[in-house]
Parts: C-alpha cells; structure tokens; sequence
C-alpha cells in the first residue's frame, strides 16, 4: 500500500474513532439498552445515543413541560425526551403501530417513568396533529415516515410555541442526502426539510452530524 493510502485509511479510522468517542460518551443504562434492543428486532430503529442525549439536553434547556413525539418507536426517544422535560411534563407521542406503542409503554414502566407522564396516540400522524392544539408544544420531535417530513414541518410550526424548539431524526439519512445523486423520495424529502427550515426565517437552525444526523431548529420568538 502506497504511503498516501496508508495516511487515507489512518484519517478515516481517525474519523471514525472520534464519531464512536461521541455515540458513547453518555452510557446507557438498561432501560434505554432493553428499549433499543427491542426496536431493533422489530424494525423499529431508534435514535442513535448521542442523538438521544441531544433530545434530552435540548427538552432540558428549555424546560420543556409539552412534547410532540411524531414515531414512538418502542420508547428509546420518549425516554431521552422525558428525562429531560419537567417532572410535571407530559409527552404527546403518535405512531401507526400500536405493537409499538406498547413497547414503549414497557420500556417507559421499566424507566420508572410512570403512565401520567405520557399521552400516547395510534394513528396517522397526518390525520391526528390536525387534532392538536396550536401554539401548545414547547418541543416537536419528528422520527417517523421520511417522505412526509415537509408535512411535519408545517404542522410543527403550527403546534410550537415561540421559543419552541423541533427536531428530525435521519437529517443525513444514511449519507444519502449530501450525494446529490440520490433521488429516492424519501433522500429528497429529508433533503427538501433541511432547505425549509435552513431557509424559514422564522426558524435558527441548526444540523448535528450525531447518528445519522439530527436537524433542530428554534421557532423565534
């Protein structure tokens, strides 16, 4: 191997040492390890760690006492979000699959997060945001169907308070969404949400390469 080439293969072990340094800088505890493992053997994949420590600093900075979560999953980003909000908080969570929901429903229980602090919904998350109130959320959390994220954004911003603070999951999705060769709707969705709210003035974004990419965004006051 060419002296070039052993420099190359250093950078990206470099590279991705660093990136495992930051997905396992906050340990998990059992809860969220039993909660991950069961989404995963269901297809549910969950919010990588470092992205869930940034769900919980971000519920924490604001003080969030109401959350909508767009895709349950089996509960390892509810418990992110809850342990950050304020003991009094209640987190809203929608999702299609009510397997799922009772998932999360376990994985909360053995958080020792009790049932008063959640308000879970089956359903569409299209046809079940039109139901709730605008202006009412202090934080919007979107990890559900890829090809409907614009749709999420616009309900977002309807149901967030000023100061409100919304987030997406897979804002990178899969590397896919900085080759611009990738045209699949959902690589174009999840691409097309990143230039909405980078473009909305009435948003301060912000994109985290943790996981497979974090897009969050204040609502301005």
């Amino acid at each position: 191997m060419s002296q070039a080439g052993s420099r190359e293969e250093a950078a990206i072990d470099a590279i991705q040492a660093t990136l495992a340094y930051v997905e396992e800088f906050l340990p998990e505890d059992e809860a969220l390890v039993n909660a991950r493992r069961r989404g995963e053997e269901v297809g549910a994949t969950p919010i990588g760690p470092a992205g869930g420590a940034a769900l919980r600093f971000l519920a924490a900075l604001i003080g969030a006492r109401t959350v909508v979560e767009i895709g349950t999953g089996c509960g390892v980003s509810g418990i992110c979000l809850l342990r950050g909000m304020r003991p009094d908080a209640v987190l809203t969570s929608v999702d299609v699959e009510p397997e799922h929901q009772r998932l999360a429903k376990l994985a909360y229980a053995e958080a020792g997060l009790g049932a008063s602090r959640t308000r879970m919904i089956v359903g569409r998350a299209l046809e079940v945001l039109p139901r709730l109130t605008d202006g009412a959320y202090d934080m919007v959390f979107c990890d559900a169907l890829k090809h409907e994220y614009p749709e999420y954004l616009t309900a977002a911003l309807r149901l967030l308070r000023p100061g409100g603070v919304l987030a997406f999951d897979n804002a990178l999705w899969h590397h896919r969404v900085a080759d611009p060769a990738r045209r699949d709707p959902d690589t174009l969705a999840v691409r097309e949400v990143n230039r909405m709210v980078r473009e909305d003035e009435r948003l301060v974004p912000l994109l985290l390469p943790v996981g497979d990419g974090l897009l969050c965004a204040v609502k301005r006051e």
